[in-house]
């Protein structure tokens, strides 16, 4: 099969959400050995991955240097952490690869995703970003023309436009790659985000795209046969944290959409990696499935996780 797999970016951390560099060689060195399985089973892999604490370290940079350096802007920071990420997961990819004896080219693509520029979520921003602050930081930001949002004991933090993606812009590239062998990482962080420029091809757009709807849209452009979103659970539970909690096995796209409209899921939590797959399904797609990242290759065979199939 071709399976497009979608790590989230805390899958890049500690468990206890550290992020130092020597952290994230070790989230990512194992993450690269789960799917080192994948491809010595036999399957094509794409990879695509999160970037919120990473760009959160770099938006913190930003601010505790703003005196002395011009902040980044968001698509900068997709870029950066594309590449970061990316080199990252090569190297720890190509080790996993040739110890389980299926040495395996490893590319990764610094790649954009095609938003609209009027797309609504511009006029109001909602994905939250970066570091937690006090109100009287938070107050001075907005003073500054930023939205910012209070998140109660945790503190306040940054909003800024999350817009639905529109295209892999470099998705053809994706395919060729694929096509000759090379286990492909791409669309880190939701792809960087780009609108179409007057003067011809891409510019990049202050914005952060939600990285499981691009791993959905990826997965339908490169032809995808499975996605496998991996996350810290095995399962999503329906009435979670009730005495009635239950997780969810196999289940058809309808009656996943039917527990999402009910309100079954975490908005920032499960709930865009529900609606993810269930997209992807309802878009013509073979088959998803959500579970951690210890189990993708028993989810791919079918033996665990939430599998969203298409409805009768």
């Amino acid at each position: 099969m071709r399976i497009v797999v979608a790590l989230g970016g805390n899958a890049m951390t500690a468990t206890d959400g550290s992020s130092s560099p020597d952290d994230q060689r070790a989230a990512i060195e194992e993450a690269a050995g789960h799917i080192a399985t994948l491809v010595a089973a036999g399957h094509e892999v794409v990879v695509t991955h999160g970037n919120g604490p990473q760009v959160g370290n770099i938006l913190l940079k930003n601010e505790l240097s703003a005196h002395l350096l011009t902040p980044v802007s968001l698509d900068w920071c997709g870029a950066q952490t594309q590449g970061t990420i990316g080199f990252t997961l090569m190297n720890a990819l190509e080790r996993r690869l040739a110890a389980v004896g299926t040495p395996r080219p490893v590319a990764t693509l610094v790649s954009r995703t095609l938003v609209d520029p009027d797309d609504p979520a511009f006029d109001a921003p909602t994905k939250a970003v970066g570091p937690y602050n006090d109100a009287e930081h938070a107050a001075r930001m907005v003073e500054q023309g930023q939205s910012w949002r209070d998140e109660g004991a945790k503190g306040w933090r940054r909003l800024v436009p999350s817009p639905e993606p529109r295209e892999i812009v470099d998705a053809p590239a994706v395919e060729a790659l694929v096509g000759q062998g090379f286990l492909v990482v791409s669309s880190g962080g939701g792809g960087i985000p780009v609108v179409a420029s007057a003067a011809g091809g891409y510019e990049g757009i202050e914005a952060v795209i939600d990285k499981d709807l691009t791993a959905t849209l990826l997965s339908r452009q490169v032809g995808a046969d499975l996605l496998v979103i991996a996350t810290d659970v095995e399962h999503a539970v329906l009435r979670w944290g009730t005495p009635e909690a239950r997780p969810i096995g196999e289940v058809d796209a309808a009656t996943m959409r039917r527990h999402i409209e009910a309100g079954e899921f975490g908005v920032g939590s499960m709930l865009p990696k529900v609606d993810a797959v269930t997209r992807f399904v309802e878009g013509g797609g073979p088959r998803a499935v959500v579970t951690s990242l210890p189990s993708i290759a028993r989810a791919v065979e079918g033996g665990t996780g939430t599998i969203v199939v298409p409805s009768a």
